[in-house]
């Protein structure tokens, strides 16, 4: 199973010491209505030196109880070369299988006259759980009218081209990629590590189209995590995981074991929010802030209750809060399991969508939702449809940034990602 831990047999610290001189030379978001899964909600390995298995029937990073950074990067493939497409699939899984295992990308090259065979920024650094998840965009297949490796007939009938959404405000250079890779550990300097090395490997075949960076900060006492506008965000997960995740006999046969990742950048109108009374923010996600628990509840994982009504009759939780539109019981069954983080990326100039429509220098911050399934049809574009246009939260939320990727079931040693896809043809 590739979400387990384990001990690393050669760590970047020993390599270090081995090498000698080669140092000088990767909320708001969907509730789910199920229980708690325990994979997803255990507290993670903390040991520094943990590793995540890189080989198995699925891809790490997906299920694996989710590190504390995450480094998200989408590729524009720029050969016409169906291999090197090929070729640069199987470098990066051999890269990727190294780094997770607490290794350099490559075996250490000496010659001081060429390039090193790793950047050696994350030399000495511990493994810290590094996951890196791979996923093949739509422009793999087919871009711009044009079948450039001969994969068009294969593209999966579940990667659709996302519809514009309610209230999108989408920015081409934050959407969109043929390729994408989402590096996860709990050492950031480690997960931004791991990408750089694949893009250094990409030269002259791929060049990064778009990058997103993303935390995660666990409380000491194990609770759930807390997004940037103060609730809780990650209550409650799919019970049935597995159906609710992996693509089965319904998908093509390259793709079984495998899932679609939808990411969508979310930007957070802090200022806006700051200013809004907590019974109104109550209201509007349909839980209480600080005990996280159900409006009317005490307790965070009580079941949501959406047939409660007040005294006048009236809905305990609003029609239109958060947890209402997002459960499953609101979308005719359909379920997505959230793998999402807060993002900060500074301040810009920015105008707010609504009133009072503030103008000026604000929190360009917000959350990285990423969810995965076995289908996007049935699962995030089923939800989002009515939450875009119906969801109290969307007047503090604008939508900049989206992608969609198929990602491969898992690879054993000697495979790389996506070989069963090129095999097919």
């Amino acid at each position: 199973m590739t979400t387990r831990d384990s001990s690393p047999h050669a760590s970047r610290r020993g390599l270090l010491a081995a090498a000698g001189g080669l140092a000088a030379a990767v909320g708001t978001g969907f509730a789910a209505r199920s229980a708690v899964s325990d994979s997803m909600q255990r507290p993670p390995d903390a040991t520094p030196g943990a590793t995540v298995e890189f080989w198995g029937d699925h891809q790490a990073g997906i299920v694996t109880p989710a590190q504390e950074h995450t480094y998200f990067a989408t590729f524009d493939l720029t050969t016409d070369k169906r291999d090197d497409v090929v070729n640069l699939l199987r470098t990066w899984t051999r890269a990727a299988a190294r780094m997770a295992a607490g290794q350099t990308a490559a075996p250490a090259a000496p010659d001081g006259d060429a390039p090193g065979s790793d950047s050696a920024e994350a030399l000495g650094l511990p493994a810290a759980r590094l996951t890196m998840t791979f996923g093949l965009g739509a422009g793999l297949f087919e871009k711009a009218g044009k079948d450039r490796y001969g994969l068009a007939a294969l593209r999966p009938q579940a990667l659709v081209d996302l519809p514009r959404f309610n209230g999108d405000q989408l920015v081409p250079t934050r959407t969109g990629g043929d390729l994408s890779v989402q590096a996860c550990a709990n050492d950031p300097q480690v997960a931004f590590h791991a990408v750089r090395q694949l893009a250094r490997l990409a030269y002259a075949v791929a060049e990064i189209r778009w990058v997103q960076t993303g935390f995660m900060s666990r409380p000491a006492n194990g609770d759930t995590p807390r997004n940037l506008m103060g609730f809780k965000d990650g209550t409650q997960t799919p019970a049935q995981i597995d159906q609710v995740v992996w693509v089965g006999d319904d998908g093509p046969a390259w793709m079984q074991g495998g899932s679609y990742v939808v990411v969508r950048r979310i930007r957070m109108a802090l200022e806006h929010w700051d200013r809004t009374n907590v019974g109104f923010q109550e209201q509007t996600f349909g839980r209480e802030k600080y005990s996280g628990a159900p409006l009317g509840l005490k307790g965070e994982f009580e079941p949501l209750g959406l047939d409660r009504t007040d005294k006048d009759e009236n809905p305990v939780i609003p029609e239109n809060a958060h947890v209402r539109l997002a459960n499953s019981a609101s979308n005719a069954g359909a379920e997505v399991l959230r793998r999402g983080y807060s993002y900060n990326d500074g301040v810009n100039f920015t105008a707010e969508r609504w009133p009072p429509w503030r103008q000026g220098m604000e929190y360009d911050a917000g959350l990285f939702f990423l969810c995965y399934q076995r289908d996007p049809r049935t699962g995030f574009i089923r939800i989002f449809e009515n939450m875009a246009k119906f969801d109290m939260l969307n007047q503090f939320v604008t939508h900049v940034g989206s992608g969609l990727f198929a990602c491969p079931g898992g690879v054993r040693a000697g495979e790389f990602i996506g070989q069963r896809l090129f095999a097919a043809v």
